[in-house]
């Protein structure tokens, strides 16, 4: 069965005006229609960048109690989290079905592989 959705944990985590922290979320596999929308919205259109804003606030649907996740929200995360939220988007709808999860036998934190970008051993 394909997955077609990923927990994750910001590295920082996005603060709420009320001071409150969310780091956990939640992502999902992007559809075509998830880039090609975006295109259309002015604010890409005046801003190339902003199209990240758009996709990302598109294919995360938690973060936190929050759901849907809108594109201010997406657009006031920490540089950090922006471009960890990149990584993972880029790794879930690339990898295919070379995605695994483990847990860091050191520290426990939970952890998202991908085995296609691993040595002939399999150490990442």
């Amino acid at each position: 069965m394909l997955r077609t959705e990923f927990a994750f944990t910001l590295p920082y985590g996005f603060v709420n005006s009320a001071g409150n922290l969310t780091r956990e979320g939640l992502m999902r596999r992007a559809v075509a229609l998830d880039e090609i929308e975006p295109l259309q919205d002015s604010r890409v259109q005046a801003n190339e960048a902003y199209l990240l804003v758009l996709v990302l606030s598109r294919v995360v649907t938690r973060l936190g109690t929050l759901s849907p996740v809108s594109p201010e929200v997406i657009g006031n995360l920490f540089t950090v989290d922006f471009a960890f939220l990149q990584d993972l988007y880029a790794t879930i709808n690339a990898g295919g079905d070379t995605l695994v999860e483990s847990i860091c036998s050191t520290c426990g934190t939970s952890l998202l592989l991908d085995l296609a970008h691993s040595d002939e051993r399999g150490t990442l």
